[in-house]
């Protein structure tokens, strides 16, 4: 019997084939008994016997892994990397695995559907109707926007095709790996804040991405500016963000992602700022698809098999250049 701590929810809850796998070969498990994203000391807790965690963004770090002495795997539903201590894992022989694919297609379309929504102000109509408000908003249409995406990894790649797709022309986009796509130029980023009608991150949270955005960067966009998160939080300061939004120096941002989850902070005070509970992957078929993923990467590892989804030294690298 191998125990396997599930510490992601919700898990199953659409297509229970990833526990029927487990179930199959006799893996017992237990499901996040508290039914929300852990705390460190909360996961600190429940991982005392557990030799696999198949794990979603809470913080798995080196005081985690020290009170599971039979930990020898994390298998992360998703693709972000920076709630896991990769080297404190690295120090103790714990293999990692993700699955950085699944996410893509369901995150690219919710960033596509936040563009149209405030572009259109589709969310602020709603808002003022429920309170019986009859106002008709003036917009803009996407394919007279100049877009900007920072970062072109799976997720900014994907955002970018639907972008084309949809008839927009103006597409500037920022790497370090300026992978070519025809229609899209490269600038830098300066260029993007100055130039674009929606800004789009796309990034990893890494100490270099960290408060990318900030008041330095937000005056220097244009004030009609869109801002949007579907990355991770912590790329824009929240603070100068909720600011800028207080002063009209933007028009307004679409946010999925926080740097503490879940959010209550002063982003809710702005209608002109769409919020939405880190759900960028949360389309039936790509959670799925996440969910069985991890699975079958900890039951290869019980088996004895080799990982498909095993995280690739340039990911050590990055957490090694953040100390």
């Amino acid at each position: 019997m191998c125990k396997v701590l599930i510490t992601t929810v919700p898990f199953g809850d659409k297509d229970r084939s990833p526990l029927d796998k487990l179930e199959e070969n006799k893996i017992s498990y237990l499901i996040n008994p508290l039914g929300k994203k852990l705390t460190e000391d909360e996961l600190c807790t429940l991982v005392g016997d557990c030799e696999i965690i198949v794990a979603g963004t809470e913080p798995i770090t080196d005081k985690v892994m020290s009170m599971a002495k039979k930990l020898k795997m994390i298998s992360r539903v998703g693709i972000g990397l920076d709630s896991v201590d990769l080297l404190a894992a690295e120090k103790r022989g714990i293999a990692v695995s993700y699955t950085p694919d699944a996410p893509a297609p369901a995150v690219a379309e919710l960033t596509i559907g936040l563009m149209y929504s405030l572009l259109r102000h589709t969310h602020e109509s709603n808002i003022q109707l429920h309170h019986g408000t009859w106002h008709r908003f003036f917009g803009k249409r996407l394919v007279n926007c100049t877009i900007g995406i920072i970062g072109m990894g799976r997720i900014g790649m994907m955002t970018c095709k639907h972008l084309k797709a949809l008839g927009v022309s103006k597409i500037l986009c920022n790497d370090v790996d300026e992978k070519p796509i025809k229609g899209v130029e490269y600038v830098g980023k300066d260029e993007i804040y100055k130039k674009s009608d929606i800004i789009s991150l796309h990034v990893p949270l890494t100490a270099q991405t960290k408060n990318m955005i900030t008041k330095v960067e937000i005056d220097s966009m244009k004030r009609d500016v869109y801002l949007i998160n579907t990355a991770r939080g912590g790329i824009i300061n929240e603070a100068d963000l909720s600011n800028a939004l207080e002063d009209c120096k933007i028009a307004g941002a679409a946010i999925d992602v926080f740097e503490n989850e879940p959010y209550n902070g002063d982003l809710t005070n702005y209608d002109t700022c769409i919020l939405t509970s880190h759900m960028g992957s949360m389309s039936i078929d790509c959670r799925t698809k996440m969910e069985i993923e991890a699975t079958d990467e900890a039951v290869r590892f019980i088996l004895g098999g080799l990982q498909d989804g095993a995280v690739p030294e340039e990911e050590y690298e990055v957490q090694r250049e953040g100390l």
